[in-house]
């Protein structure tokens, strides 16, 4: 069994020149705000156990900015705050993929 729950990881990577990269998206603070929505929520609690994590390049540039959510190795794509807030909602708690998102 693995000690997450979830694992979350965000691309930040940030590519010299201008080449796309999911920072260039503003992945860092994304994913700094969705660690603390994690925290505000408890769901890095002992017995939910969400980690987010930051990721160097996922090699997925041209879908990005991009997650990925294991042991499920879901993808995801998002804009905003309200994309990363319907993420954690159904699936870092309540287990449901949000398709519409999915890559």
């Amino acid at each position: 069994m693995s000690y997450y729950q979830r694992h979350v990881f965000f691309c930040v990577n940030q590519r010299e020149a201008g080449a796309a990269c999911c920072n260039n998206h503003g992945a860092q603070v994304m994913r700094d705000y969705a660690k603390d929505r994690v925290k505000a929520l408890r769901l890095d609690s002992k017995n939910r156990r969400v980690r987010i994590n930051n990721a160097g390049c996922l090699d997925r540039c041209n879908e990005g900015p991009v997650i990925v959510v294991y042991p499920e190795d879901v993808w995801y794509t998002y804009v905003d705050k309200e994309d990363i807030d319907e993420i954690i909602e159904e699936h870092l708690k309540n287990g449901r993929v949000v398709e519409r998102l999915r890559i």
